[in-house]
């Protein structure tokens, strides 16, 4: 038989079991006060992680509107001075691409190029010492297109049938049609001088070709 075990023991073994029993508890709330600042940790880690990513994406979003907008006015940059150009803004091509070393804010660029364009000279009206380019455009353009009828009329006259018939009259056609010929030439020396074609000009170059064209009818109906 187990030899019996003095009170003092006893109240001692008791003592101790207390003492581990709050132990235990302590540490075990301090488990749990543990596990629940990790938990908080953890939430507070996702939550900032969401924002970020929140933000992340609407700042993609914005610099994916910027990049359109810096694209579109480019491209209208572009094409105003292409029309500025004239005739020759055709060989300028598409708008170049973005650079790849290229930093900072693009809307301060963007604007300094509309300004700059802004300053140049606008298109203006052809000075007066190209008017006699623009008469010489209306007599050539009424030379060619006399002469053209001219060479409808003898394929006319060589020829039987319906051109015998048709020709002549397609000669009528072209040669009243002179006066309007030099138009072109004419438009091609305004591009050349970064020029608009005025109705000054127009008339100049009309004129001039109905001239012409009236005295070779006259020449030709005195023949």
């Amino acid at each position: 038989m187990n030899a019996p075990v003095s009170s003092e023991t006893y109240a001692a073994q008791i003592r101790r079991l207390a003492d581990l029993t709050a132990r235990v508890a302590a540490q075990r709330d301090e488990a749990h006060s543990w596990y629940a600042q990790q938990v908080d940790a953890a939430d507070r880690a996702v939550a900032d992680a969401a924002e970020q990513v929140r933000r992340a994406e609407a700042e993609v979003a914005e610099a994916q509107r910027m990049v359109e907008r810096v694209d579109a006015e480019a491209t209208h940059l572009w094409g105003q001075l292409r029309a500025r150009i004239g005739a020759g803004g055709r060989r300028l091509g598409d708008p170049p691409g973005p650079a790849r070393d290229a930093t900072g804010d693009p809307v301060p660029l963007l604007r300094g190029v509309r300004e700059l364009l802004e300053r140049t000279r606008q298109p203006g009206e052809l000075p007066s010492s190209a008017n006699p380019l623009l008469v010489a455009c209306g007599v050539g353009g009424a030379l060619v297109a006399y002469a053209l009828g001219e060479g409808a009329r003898a394929l006319g006259a060589g020829s039987g049938g319906d051109l015998a018939v048709g020709m002549p009259v397609l000669a009528l056609v072209v040669t009243l049609l002179g006066p309007l010929v030099g138009l072109a030439p004419a438009r091609l020396l305004a591009d050349r001088r970064h020029a608009v074609l005025t109705p000054r000009a127009i008339l100049l170059v009309a004129g001039a070709g109905l001239a012409t064209t009236a005295l070779l009818l006259t020449l030709t109906a005195t023949r």
